[in-house]
């Protein structure tokens, strides 16, 4: 995903803030990795292209952009990981015996978001959520 297909740089501006060059190198850096990626990893992809970048900066310009609702955090199997939040909304299925991460369709939840409208006044952020549970194949029975 292109960080120009995105237009981070309006909607930094819009929010009255600037597109700085280290916030351009991590999205730049997310975009390129394309899922979900630890701060650490980040900072690796982009410390050779700005020597001078110190980790905490990229911790910094990551929760910046996790705020202006560009970058979604999430905790998948222990990990803290960070990722662009794309124009429409996902959803991971995250199994906690094998790890493995699914995707799912984000109009499943539509009719939950409504609900909690509707009968709560609640506004909710369904925009990036991770749900956790046990996947079919770890649910099916080993035959020894």
């Amino acid at each position: 995903m292109s960080h120009q297909e995105q237009h981070f740089a309006e909607k930094i501006r819009a929010q009255g803030y600037r597109l700085t060059p280290q916030r351009q190198l991590v999205l730049d850096a997310l975009c390129a990795m394309g899922g979900h990626a630890t701060a650490g990893e980040v900072f690796e992809q982009v410390s050779p292209q700005m020597p001078a970048l110190n980790q905490a900066t990229v911790y910094r310009t990551l929760e910046f952009l996790v705020e202006l609702r560009m970058v979604a955090r999430s905790d998948i199997t222990g990990q803290t990981v960070y990722e662009i939040v794309g124009e429409q909304p996902h959803y991971h299925l995250v199994c906690r015996r094998c790890e493995h991460v699914y995707e799912m369709a984000a109009d499943q939840l539509t009719d939950l978001a409504d609900w909690l409208l509707a009968e709560h006044g609640f506004r909710a952020d369904l925009d990036h959520l991770i749900i956790t549970g046990v996947c079919a194949h770890c649910q099916t029975p080993t035959t020894s």
